[in-house]
């Protein structure tokens, strides 16, 4: 694919990185259109925005320590100097919500309604870091298998291994994924039922697809869990129990949250 979609020798943009900051655009507008029913202007949108960005970067850096605990904690110097890449998507998703119920209650805003609007707009850039993720060559599948057709990396600077041999398309599996539910919860929107459903929608989609498609990933360094050899290695991946705990928990919020403050 294209991990640098311009190479003028003196600058250069990377596909991953542009297509953050189309994400995080798209979001921040959405944000602010949605904020103008609460008085929140842009001083204030962008506040959030940055708080958001200092829980996804330190929870999916821990989170990242907490895979291979043993090889991070000893390469530190590594850790930091890699800091523009190597984040948990779980671990960023998990540290950015208490910041953010932080910051909704301070401003004396609906927690649960706000999480609604945060939902969409983060799943906007989610969806178009996966598509980064597909142009750079991160987050690759395994090698295909029989007659499966995959994505094919043959630039020296994708991250994807093994090059030149069809890879599952975990990216856009993912992509597509996290786009569908920014269109289910914009369908979903006018007829909700509580506040925060739209939030806890995405939580539980995306834990589905992500266990499904976890099984197809080929970047080994995510991290397995055996639980004392009571699982095979390779079978349970940490963003797979992670999964299954998130689906598990926002159903149950969901239902305290329809029993306690329904929408008339």
């Amino acid at each position: 694919m294209y991990p640098i979609i311009v190479d003028l020798g003196f600058i250069k943009i990377y596909s991953y990185g542009f297509m953050i900051i189309l994400g995080v655009l798209l979001g921040y507008l959405y944000m602010l259109k949605q904020g103008k029913k609460n008085d929140l202007d842009s001083e204030s949108i962008s506040s959030l925005l940055l708080w958001c960005f200092f829980g996804v970067i330190v929870g999916g850096k821990v989170f990242l320590i907490f895979e291979n605990p043993t090889y991070h904690l000893t390469h530190m110097k590594e850790f930091f100097a890699d800091f523009g890449r190597g984040f948990v998507f779980y671990g960023s998703f998990l540290a950015t919500i208490p910041i953010l119920m932080w910051w909704f209650k301070k401003h004396k805003l609906n927690v649960w309604e706000q999480f609604d609007n945060i939902g969409v707009s983060g799943a906007l850039v989610h969806g178009f870091g996966k598509i980064g993720c597909l142009l750079a060559g991160c987050c690759y599948g395994l090698v295909c298998q029989g007659n499966d057709s995959g994505i094919v990396y043959t630039n020296i600077n994708a991250m994807a291994n093994p090059k030149g041999v069809p890879l599952y398309p975990t990216q856009i599996w993912d992509a597509c994924m996290l786009l569908g539910i920014v269109g289910l919860m914009l369908v979903m929107k006018v007829r909700k039922k509580f506040h925060g459903q739209l939030f806890l929608t995405y939580g539980m989609v995306y834990a589905i697809g992500r266990f499904i498609t976890e099984k197809y990933r080929g970047d080994e360094s995510r991290g397995f869990l055996t639980f004392g050899g009571a699982i095979p290695e390779n079978t349970l991946s940490h963003s797979q129990f992670i999964a299954i705990l998130v689906f598990m928990l926002f159903i149950g919020i969901g239902i305290w949250r329809f029993r306690k403050d329904p929408l008339r």
